[in-house]
């Protein structure tokens, strides 16, 4: 297995340090149509064994652990890992580890599976995708997985607006760049489907959702105060969300895989 590479992009190391009670109380969890498909492309015999790079809180690890894998939650963020505890005590089935993407903690072609939720984008593609391949058996599967904010509708395309002049050079993953280190991977083709996701809550749930993206969480605290503000007056005005206690924040979902190829079979003699 490869060393640690270069350390991780500053926003993500400073902002998602201070995010983690915000990640995981507003972050929403997957569509069961994606979970389902996860699932079909994931079989295998006696649970897969399935590594998770940038694992986060565990938002999407639960799901794994109670489908039945072995998990490998890879997760570079210390406070992140803190909350990833949790979900190994209660599922003995998850490990978690200190690791990137680019220097995988395991053994080679010891993965029926390789996930990345929310995550690839942060990724040094080539590297990441050198390493997916290294401990990938032949014919185990890549999947990406990321639920994005419905910028069709109006008050989701103002709370973005109010976001992005603070982004910097924090990757954004609905632009497609991550894709470029497809376009000479060892790995199969990619593949896309598209799900939808109604996330319920109220005030305080949009407000942990901002908080939680790593450029907002990295801000001074005055200016992070302030933005939350503006989001609040957004949510209080808009016609979409004004007066209510139930707030719905619609996301698309959007489910990339690929497979590593299986060597060809050697030729038999004559």
């Amino acid at each position: 297995m490869g060393e640690r590479g270069p350390a991780l992009h500053e926003a993500a190391a400073k902002g998602f340090s201070r995010a983690a009670d915000s990640y995981e109380a507003g972050r929403p969890s997957y569509p069961a149509e994606a979970l389902a498909r996860i699932a079909a492309l994931v079989d295998a015999p006696r649970g897969p064994a399935v590594i998770e790079l940038g694992a986060g809180t565990g938002k999407f690890t639960r799901w794994l652990a109670a489908s039945g894998a072995s998990v490998l939650a890879v997760e570079p963020v210390a406070a992140f890992r803190e909350k990833l505890a949790a979900v190994s005590v209660e599922h003995p089935s998850v490990r978690v580890v200190d690791g990137t993407a680019e220097a995988i903690p395991a053994p080679d072609g010891s993965a029926d599976a390789v996930i990345a939720a929310q995550a690839f984008h942060w990724f040094r593609g080539a590297e990441a995708l050198a390493e997916i391949h290294r401990v990938l058996r032949p014919g185990g599967a890549l999947l990406l997985l990321w639920n994005t904010k419905d910028e069709s509708v109006d008050w989701i395309a103002r709370l973005d607006e109010l976001m992005e002049p603070f982004r910097g050079d924090a990757p954004d993953q609905s632009k497609g760049a991550w894709k470029s280190a497809f376009a000479s991977s060892p790995l199969g083709p990619l593949h896309h489907e598209t799900f939808r996701l109604m996330q319920t809550g109220d005030m305080q749930t949009v407000r942990d959702r901002v908080a939680s993206v790593s450029f907002v969480s990295a801000l001074p605290e005055a200016e992070r105060i302030a933005l939350l503000e503006r989001v609040e007056r957004l949510v209080a005005t808009h016609p979409t969300t004004a007066g209510r206690r139930t707030i719905e924040i619609p996301y698309r979902t959007d489910l990339y895989w690929c497979t590593k190829r299986k060597a060809p079979a050697a030729a038999s003699e004559p």
